[in-house]
């Protein structure tokens, strides 16, 4: 590891166009040293070419990896492997840091040396008009991931800067492609990670529309199965660092897993659904009456058919 240095990990696949932005954004910043490996995720168009030529132009600062495509996660744990930093960036090919955000976040962390993240305010950028990031709800500051992070993420990938001793105690990314950048929250909250609110806006992620990945679960039952998967995970996560199961964060998030037992039997999953049911069900303080009526719905007409019937009623009662 290299005393303040921060390494910027950049997954890509099929954006030449956008990495050069992204790229270009992190050799704006104005803290010096910096790293870039780009992590190239078995991309098919002009990507790999792109990424060759900026390494080649900033070759002290910009490597590339190149891998089979595995996804997002697999993608920043490989680059995460490779990278030399004290402070740690993920930072998607698809959006942008501002050039302050290193300087002021590593002197948050410098500032705290409890912390082990520093993150701060975002733009969130469509149809080229900039307004400040409507998910990220950085009004709470709270001072750890769990409870909060089980109703909400407070940021995007790119939001926050980690210092890589933390990174180093949580653990590999998921390997999944649906809510890996949730559950990777989950393990450093398990950790009882500190945070550092910076109170500037530091970067900015792009709502390009049209197909994401993140929404491949609505018609690839694999996709469905990772985001059960990712629940089951941050439920674990949170109980094993002893979040209340009175807490109005936990039961709250016990009412989504019910949600998700249904949405997963509708789309045909009886299995995750009758897991994320049971769950739900084992973990609420008092199960009510839409807990026994849905389990004897599904014990008389099976989880697909009375999940799709629960979805359609509470898109009525809506």
């Amino acid at each position: 590891m290299i005393g303040n240095l921060v390494s910027t990990v950049i997954p890509v696949f099929n954006r030449g166009a956008m990495l050069r932005e992204a790229v270009a954004s992190v050799l704006a910043q104005t803290w010096r040293p910096i790293e870039i490996i780009i992590v190239d995720d078995g991309s098919t168009d002009d990507t790999p070419a792109v990424a060759a030529e900026l390494a080649a132009k900033h070759p002290e600062i910009v490597r590339v990896l190149h891998q089979s495509n595995a996804g997002p996660g697999v993608a920043r744990q490989r680059g995460l492997e490779d990278s030399r930093g004290e402070f740690v960036q993920f930072l998607d090919s698809d959006d942008l840091l501002l050039p302050e955000k290193f300087a002021l976040q590593v002197a948050g962390l410098r500032g705290d040396p409890e912390a082990g993240i520093a993150y701060g305010k975002s733009y969130r950028e469509s149809r080229g008009e900039r307004r400040p990031h409507p998910d990220a709800r950085i009004y709470e500051q709270p001072r750890t991931l769990f409870p909060v992070l089980l109703k909400y993420r407070i940021w995007d990938t790119l939001t926050p800067l980690y210092r890589r001793d933390l990174l180093d105690q949580v653990g590999p990314w998921p390997r999944t492609r649906q809510l890996e950048d949730w559950e990777y929250d989950a393990q450093a909250a398990a950790l009882g990670a500190k945070l550092v609110f910076v109170d500037s806006y530091l970067a900015v992620s792009y709502d390009h529309g049209g197909d994401r990945l993140c929404h491949l679960w609505m018609r690839d039952p694999s996709a469905m199965r990772e985001r059960v998967a990712a629940y089951v995970a941050v439920l674990n996560h949170a109980k094993r660092a002893g979040v209340p199961r009175d807490s109005v964060e936990m039961r709250q998030f016990v009412r989504s897993l019910f949600w998700m037992a249904r949405t997963a039997g509708s789309y045909g999953l009886p299995d995750e659904a009758r897991r994320l049911f049971d769950l739900a069900r084992s973990e609420a303080l008092h199960p009510g009456w839409d807990y026994r009526l849905f389990a004897w719905m599904a014990a008389l007409f099976g989880w697909t058919r009375a999940s799709r019937w629960a979805d359609r009623l509470a898109r009525r009662a809506a």
